[in-house]
């Protein structure tokens, strides 16, 4: 308790003196797009909007998943309003469970997708971990980050029912793993609601959006109380690797000793070359086995 209470007094303290920092503000000053204004996004981040997801093409992707799913098993989580969507869920392959890990996917793919997906949640299992990756809101094909930002309390509802999944199982040893945009998604929850539900976090390739389109709302990496592992890698895409300093200097603010920023070797930012994905998942397993 008092630890806690520790970093939320050294937190409050560092984010008082951002102001006085460099490149520093919560909502930096966009650059337009042609005639779009990508500040007024800022206005309504983390509210809902009239922008919707793609729940057709979301649907679609659902029956892909239970048509060649092999590893786990399809888990549907309720909604408030009687709704649910899918996840896929694998119970940890030793008789210690080491706790829960609830992974978010990067932008229009799904909750078994091949690259970076299935590795993490399969591996993390056989290496004794509960498994739950979501099924993200997605838009269509074409849809870029400034697309996504309005839909991004969507996901704020699925990872809060993902954390209920495993409360209702005893598992309170949850650690949040997001992938791209599925890192935006998940800031943006922790911007909103804190981090006191979880007990860790990853984050892959955080950072990534699409060329002339930053960051809407800075990352809020500086509040946070849990540990937070950076991971991505060597040849990540170049904001990812562009912004790693920032994230850095972020994290160091929070006060917390067990944060860890660490590169892969050969990998970008799918991790399909050589056995990255295989390093991927020992790296995550054995910084939150040492926490």
């Amino acid at each position: 308790m008092l630890n806690k209470l520790f970093f939320i007094f050294i937190a409050l303290y560092f984010q008082s003196s951002l102001a006085f920092l460099p490149n520093s503000t919560i909502f930096p000053e966009l650059p337009k797009i042609g005639d779009f204004d990508p500040n007024s996004l800022q206005e309504f981040f983390n509210e809902f909007t009239q922008a919707r997801p793609n729940l057709e093409r979301e649907s679609r992707m659902i029956g892909e998943i239970e048509d060649s799913i092999m590893d786990g098993e399809i888990e549907y989580l309720h909604l408030d309003g009687d709704k649910e969507f899918s996840s896929v869920y694998m119970e940890p392959e030793t008789n210690s469970p080491k706790g829960g890990v609830i992974i978010l996917h990067s932008r229009g793919y799904h909750a078994n997708w091949a690259s970076v997906v299935h590795p993490v949640r399969v591996g993390l299992a056989e290496k004794g971990w509960h498994s739950l990756s979501l099924q993200m809101p997605v838009l269509e094909k074409t849809a870029k980050y400034y697309d996504y930002v309005p839909i991004f309390p969507y996901a704020h509802e699925r990872i809060e029912a993902a954390i209920d999944f495993y409360k209702q199982r005893g598992v309170d040893n949850i650690v949040l793993i997001a992938h791209g945009c599925g890192a935006h998604m998940s800031m943006s929850y922790i911007d909103k609601f804190g981090d006191d539900k979880i007990s860790s976090y990853v984050g892959i390739g955080m950072g990534a959006t699409d060329y002339r389109q930053k960051i809407v709302k800075r990352f809020p990496l500086d509040k946070m109380l849990v540990p937070v592992l950076d991971v991505f890698g060597e040849n990540d895409f170049p904001g990812v690797i562009r912004l790693a300093q920032s994230r850095k200097s972020l994290m160091d603010i929070s006060g917390n000793a067990k944060n860890a920023q660490i590169v892969i070797d050969k990998a970008d930012h799918y991790y399909k070359e050589g056995d990255t994905s295989r390093v991927l998942v020992e790296t995550i397993d054995n910084w939150l086995s040492a926490l």
